[in-house]
């Protein structure tokens, strides 16, 4: 595969594990990912809903899984494309010059956010204040993550509980509450007057810079 897309006149470079690869998509911003779903460190879904909070590089999955529950799985988590094991080459060279008209010219988002005296570092998963890590749990690194892929719009109530704890729980929102309380308490100057992380009474939150 490697040299029928070299043939193409395409630099391949391959990474062997999720996080591996998540390094080189922050540091070398490939024009396209090609992701087979089974990685040694985790699941080719993990690695697209990672990707998905900081960036829109176009990704094709290459997979044994050819069922489509899978197929929609990966989808809906953010993939633009899937082809199953085993394919053609010449359909997979023709699918990559899809993908890569339909985005060329996109923009990408970059992997360091910085707001107040927060850095927030998407792709290692590391958040400092005034240059002093902080430690936030997985469950508030990803909603924290929800609200800065959408940064100055409203995300409702209802979508951040499906986004971050999944679709059995949207009527909770409780839970929102309190990791929302937890984020302000760690990212806010004043928690009790939030400039960053507001709240759209009756709807749900949104981010502002």
């Amino acid at each position: 595969m490697r040299i029928a897309l070299e043939s193409e006149g395409w630099r391949v470079f391959e990474s062997e594990t999720l996080q591996r690869g998540l390094i080189e998509a922050g540091t070398r911003k490939p024009d396209l990912i090609i992701l087979d779903l089974g990685l040694p460190d985790g699941d080719g879904l993990n690695y697209i809903q990672d990707l998905r909070q900081w960036s829109a590089i176009p990704i094709i999955v290459l997979s044994a899984r050819n069922n489509e529950e899978d197929k929609v799985a990966a989808l809906d988590a953010g993939a633009d494309d899937y082809l199953s094991k085993p394919f053609g080459i010449s359909e997979l060279l023709a699918r990559v010059r899809v993908a890569l008209r339909r985005h060329s010219g996109a923009s990408q988002e970059s992997p360091l956010v910085n707001f107040a005296d927060i850095s927030v570092d998407l792709i290692n998963r590391q958040v400092t204040r005034a240059g002093e890590n902080l430690h936030l749990t997985p469950i508030e690194f990803r909603l924290l993550t929800a609200l800065l892929a959408n940064t100055g719009k409203v995300i409702t109530q209802r979508q951040l509980l499906n986004q971050v704890w999944g679709p059995n729980y949207v009527e909770h929102s409780h839970y929102l509450r309190i990791y929302m309380g937890h984020l302000r308490q760690k990212l806010e100057a004043d928690p009790t007057r939030p400039k960053h992380l507001l709240t759209e009474t009756g709807v749900g939150y949104r981010f502002i810079p």
